[in-house]
């Protein structure tokens, strides 16, 4: 048994699926509860501002781009005026599929599958973030653990037919796998994963990095099977990302690295932070802008705080790579700036030192807390989605 395997193994025998629902059901049902209170402000924000809601949260921004590609494929662009063009190859295609898979089997439209999609992933991110933790910590960690996901300011992006629940419950079951030596279902959900979005690669790196330890450990010592299935779940974890970039590469006639034009086209890339310092910088041009760029600053000094706790915490190392890299990404990418907090949504380890303290508190303590950031949760998610930009 490895050192990983070691000190998450505390729950091997766990029960089977319906045991496994039973024991998340209190966690699940406050998920539904925090979500369904986060939409009920919605409405009724929006109607007051004489929007739809539904429209927000199903055709707007990125949203009409999935149901593009589901409606119409792949092929679709806008070229603006300064000369970028927008490709719906930036796009991954697991959702489109799925909301066409949804459009064909159900009466829906594209968007009304996107919404179904993004409801029941949420359900089963949820359900994986509570498996996680549950299996470290216990499950009253599992339980708040699931709730801080939820009343996250900018938690209203899980219900929206964005691809971001669709990623987190595909990266969470895909860790559980591998903190469970499943390592073919730990590659299947890396692949797929991969083909929600580019941040698939995160996930992946997490297999290799839990795999690679797994072998320095005692890879002699285990059978032929066990050390097959590692390798197996390593030849996986990549196929999805791997897949689609090479074929976008191959579609634009631009080698493997076309999707990387594809992305320029939309003003993203990797440059290590610049554009966002400056980004913060800028702010600091008046007073109500300073106090912004202070906010910022002091909510990337909360994310670097929290991931030293985790390691301090001693968090398997898939997860500390998981969530380095996703947030890497999210913090060093040179896209749209106001889209950087979803961006981090996947990010759910970064809960678990918080959600550990919680879980010390009496229930009634525990119980209030959350009733409280789940109220302005949800005023922030319907003040912030009735907003200008895209989320």
């Amino acid at each position: 048994m490895t050192d990983l395997e070691t000190r998450t193994a505390g729950r091997f025998g766990a029960p089977g699926p319906s045991g496994a629902l039973r024991r998340a059901a209190p966690a699940l049902l406050g998920y539904a509860a925090v979500r369904a209170l986060g939409l009920l402000a919605l409405a009724l924000w929006s109607a007051a501002r004489d929007k739809s809601a539904y429209t927000l949260l199903t055709a707007r921004w990125d949203s009409l781009w999935y149901t593009r590609v589901a409606e119409l494929g792949y092929g679709y662009e806008v070229r603006l005026p300064g000369g970028d063009v927008h490709s719906n190859l930036a796009f991954f295609p697991l959702l489109p599929w799925l909301e066409r898979l949804g459009a064909a089997v159900l009466p829906l439209s594209y968007a009304d599958a996107g919404f179904v999609v993004s409801l029941l992933a949420s359900l089963a991110a949820a359900w994986g973030i509570f498996a996680v933790a549950d299996h470290l910590y216990g499950r009253r960690a599992g339980v708040c653990a699931v709730l801080l996901w939820a009343v996250l300011p900018v938690g209203v992006v899980q219900s929206m037919a964005y691809s971001e629940s669709l990623f987190t419950a595909l990266a969470a079951w895909s860790l559980y796998a591998v903190l469970t030596g499943r390592w073919v279902t730990a590659g299947t959900l890396a692949a797929l994963a991969g083909l929600t979005r580019p941040v698939g690669l995160a996930v992946t790196a997490a297999v290799w990095a839990a795999a690679v330890l797994a072998f320095t450990r005692d890879g002699v010592r285990r059978d032929g099977r066990d050390r097959a299935r590692r390798v197996l779940g390593m030849l996986l974890a990549p196929l999805g990302a791997a897949g689609y970039v090479l074929w976008v590469g191959h579609r634009t006639g631009k080698g493997p690295l076309g999707y990387l034009d594809v992305q320029a086209g939309w003003r993203n890339g990797f440059d290590g932070g610049a554009a966002f310092a400056r980004f913060v910088a800028a702010k600091f041009t008046s007073v109500p802008g300073a106090l912004a760029g202070v906010g910022l600053i002091v909510a990337v000094a909360l994310l670097v705080w929290l991931y030293v706790v985790c390691v301090r915490q001693r968090q398997p190392l898939p997860l500390l790579v998981y969530t380095g890299i996703v947030a890497l990404l999210a913090l060093c990418a040179s896209s749209y700036f106001g889209s950087k907090p979803r961006l981090l949504l996947p990010a759910f380890p970064l809960l678990f030192p918080p959600a550990l303290r919680l879980a010390r508190l009496r229930t009634a303590r525990s119980a209030a807390v959350v009733c409280g950031v789940a109220a302005a949760s949800a005023v922030y998610g319907a003040f912030w989605l009735n907003g200008s930009g895209p989320p």
